[in-house]
């Protein structure tokens, strides 16, 4: 039989005996320090003998970081599908991706018939799997719009709601040794996991027969379905060194790539995973002449894809022209997710636009994102860039293009304490990193939700929580780890590759692809953070009385206003929240007392908090809500002409939402020409979301406002004469200058392009040429 192709991986297989509950949590725990990739339990909850597997899985789950976990196979007829989608979901989501889902038919009626289990002969236990299987990706299936509704002989679901999908796209491996079992793999299941011992040698190659016609005759590709065996020390003869000899026949002509090794003797395991593993690895990796993929390399299965570069005939169909799929480097196969990808639906959009690419590369590494950069460089698509995915603008996902999603890449340390810097990895969330520096007593002013990326918001501006006591997120980024266009991986600071450094901090996007950035964060511990929401019913008075109620606050109080229709007629809301970047409550309270003036309050609350709770991360699921249509604005002073406008846009109904965020104080410390950000005279960033229904209008009544300077992050619209209101005329030529040296092919293109000049240095912050290496 063949050698399916797959990346090889190893295993532990555990007892869960309860007389020692905590000898099964150390020897997964020794799994994974050995170096295996997956630990598995057997699942019998009729013996009485043993942990619970579910309860213990958790357990292990919150004991490692890195290794895989399954149950080995899962019980099914004690364990109801639809329960049980729900908890691997969550668990997998939990873990970071690392919960795989062996699952068996049911055996020893007697015992299962006495938990209250329904005794099934043979044929109906393999009909009632086959429902199951059905019943958990659905539930699975939270893109899906319509509630579940399955009516199966053995499990029914009547309109129940779907969801959480799981971090990444679990497979289902069968337990099964008989035709009907084998027939079921072929047909939908992802993969077979049998005991040498219970089958012989002899057996997997024809159970592979079955399993190989059973999916071609339903459409699949065989070498969808990974082949797994649980290898019983007994098994194995003579001396560990032969170990590996035999098994390569396992792997080479039977398409055997999980080996699983059923042992509770921590050498054994050692063994397994330190001597045998490598040395299968390397014999495997010599006949298929390839190079041997090292323990813990991100594989298909942990990412989501199908296994290395099989597609079935319908995934196939579902590729998008332009891109050539086939020359995918063997690097990225595991971090590729296409159209035809169980785990599409969770990376095609964005959190607040739909998109629809042709490939995402999830990666995990700089290296694979400058090879995810010259792979996308070869092709005649579109190509988008991704942290978070929070953008307004909806420049993280495209239609038929490819994405390359940095949002593995998270990482947050604090390399210098006493110097405060940070490196924060471009993929993490800002909610993360705030958690992560809480210990230290450390924040980074980082807009204001904790489901935003860094990469996308450290490039372009970071208007915070603390804008007025600490600046602008880039103002403090001391050094950033970018991918060029040509695939060169290159620090840029302030003594290397400083006109690139400082293009960086402002037009970021336009450059490169940054992997991480060194930030100088702040002394914050907890602060002061109030809300109040006001009748703003006279609409401009009350804005003008806030506008200048913010200008005279002391640099320590940051204030954040958004606008919105009441539901009553004519009536607006405004709601406030104000940040006192320190403890003292008494200078704080005296700062906030002057808001409850402004208006009729309707709700006031305050508190001592720490600052990572009001960025907590929520790490929602991106679905592409109704996209937004906005504008943006930074202006001095919120007056008349403003402030009288958006009433009038209120009164008309032509906006949904207003959006006023302070900037003034530190902010504009920073002179204009220090970065590309170079808007350092305004105190307020405005951003309006236009009614769809009256949008025609509204968009005419906005242009009226002529607004001079803009925040290209809360413009919603590809429109290349905004360039001129986000970077002032000098900055947007030295930014042309710049691309011209680092992307001159015009790479990065579609997040608001800044077209590159060729052949010409770049102007220096003094106004001398400085040669762009």
């Amino acid at each position: 039989m063949p050698d399916y192709g797959h990346d090889l991986r190893f295993g532990s297989f555990i007892t869960p005996q309860n007389q020692q509950p905590e000898l099964a949590v150390e020897l997964a725990v020794l799994s994974e320090q050995a170096g295996l990739d997956l630990v598995t339990f057997q699942d019998h909850p009729y013996q009485p003998g043993y942990l619970d597997t579910w309860t213990l899985l958790s357990w292990v789950a919150a004991r490692t970081e890195r290794v895989h976990l399954s149950g080995n196979v899962i019980n099914l007829p004690l364990r109801l599908p639809a329960v049980l989608a729900r908890s691997v979901a969550s668990l997998d989501l939990l873990s970071g991706g690392r919960i795989e889902l062996g699952l068996g038919a049911g055996a020893f009626w007697d015992a299962v018939e006495a938990m209250g289990g329904r005794r099934l002969a043979p044929g109906q236990a393999v009909e009632a799997l086959s429902e199951a299987m059905d019943v958990i990706r659905g539930v699975w299936d939270a893109g899906e719009r319509g509630v579940l509704k399955l009516d199966g002989t053995y499990y029914s679901v009547h309109g129940a709601k779907r969801g959480p999908s799981p971090a990444h796209d679990v497979p289902i491996w069968l337990g099964a040794y008989k035709p009907r079992m084998l027939r079921l793999i072929g047909t939908k299941a992802d993969g077979w996991l049998p005991s040498l011992g219970y089958a012989q040698p002899a057996d997997i190659g024809a159970g592979n027969k079955v399993i190989d016609e059973a999916a071609v005759e339903a459409g699949r590709d065989p070498r969808e379905i990974r082949r797994l065996l649980n290898v019983m020390g007994s098994a194995l003869r003579g001396p560990v060194a032969g170990w590996a000899e035999q098994l390569l026949p396992l792997a080479l002509e039977d398409g055997v790539s999980t080996f699983i090794i059923a042992s509770d003797d921590p050498r054994a395991i050692q063994t397994f995973a330190q001597e045998v593993a490598p040395a299968l690895r390397a014999s495997v990796a010599a006949e298929r002449g390839t190079t041997s993929t090292p323990p813990g390399t991100p594989t298909s299965t942990d990412i989501g894809a199908a296994a290395g570069a099989v597609r079935s005939p319908r995934a196939l169909a579902a590729r998008r022209p332009g891109i050539d799929y086939d020359a995918l480097p063997a690097s990225l196969a595991g971090v590729a997710v296409e159209p035809g990808d169980r785990a599409y639906d969770s990376v095609r959009s964005s959190y607040v636009w739909a998109g629809s690419p042709g490939l995402v590369l999830r990666a995990t590494t700089p290296q694979q994102v400058a090879e995810a950069v010259t792979f996308a460089c070869e092709q005649d698509v579109p190509l988008a860039v991704r942290s978070g995915g929070h953008g307004i603008s909806g420049r993280s996902t495209n239609d038929g293009g490819i994405v390359i999603d940095v949002g593995a890449i998270d990482g947050v340390e604090v390399i210098d304490r006493a110097r405060r810097l940070v490196r924060v990895g471009a993929g993490a969330r800002w909610g993360d990193v705030a958690q992560a520096l809480a210990p230290h007593g450390l924040a980074i002013s980082s807009g204001d939700y904790g489901d935003v990326g860094v990469g996308g918001l450290a490039t372009a501006g970071g208007q915070g929580f603390l804008a007025r006591s600490y600046g602008l997120t880039l103002d403090h980024v001391r050094a950033a780890e970018v991918v060029l266009a040509d695939g060169r991986i290159v620090r840029a600071d302030a003594d290397e590759h400083p006109d690139l450094f400082w293009a960086l901090r402002g037009a970021g996007g336009n450059m490169g692809v940054v992997t991480s950035f060194e930030i100088e964060a702040a002394e914050v511990g907890d602060v002061v953070f109030a809300v109040f929401v006001h009748d703003a019913t006279d609409t401009a008075a009350f804005l003008e009385k806030w506008g200048r109620l913010v200008e005279a606050s002391p640099r320590k109080l940051t204030a954040f206003l958004t606008v919105f229709p009441g539901q009553a007629d004519a009536t607006v809301l405004a709601q406030t929240i104000v940040t006192w970047a320190g403890d003292d409550t008494d200078a704080a309270v005296t700062a906030l007392e002057p808001f409850l003036e402004l208006g009729p309050v309707l709700q006031q609350q305050a508190q001592l908090a720490p600052y990572a709770a009001l960025v907590a991360p929520h790490h929602n699921r991106h679905r592409g809500q109704p996209r937004l249509y906005g504008h943006s604005a930074l202006v001095e002073h919120l007056d008349s002409a403003i402030t009288t406008l958006v009433a009038g846009m209120f009164a008309d109904g032509e906006v949904t939402m207003f959006q006023v965020r302070s900037v003034g104080g530190a902010v504009n410390d920073t002179a204009p020409d220090a970065t590309a950000y170079a808007h350092r005279t305004q105190n307020f960033s405005l951003n309006v979301v236009l009614s769809t229904s009256r949008r025609a209008a509204a968009e005419r009544t906005w242009q009226r406002l002529d607004v001079a300077a803009i925040y290209l992050s809360f413009e919603s619209y590809p429109d290349d004469a905004l360039l001129a209101k986000a970077f002032p005329p000098r900055t947007l030529d030295r930014l042309r200058r710049i691309k011209g040296v680092y992307d001159p092919g015009n790479v990065f293109r579609h997040n608001f392009p800044i077209s590159p000049v060729v052949g010409q240095q770049a102007i220096s912050d003094d106004g001398s040429h400085d040669q762009a290496s």
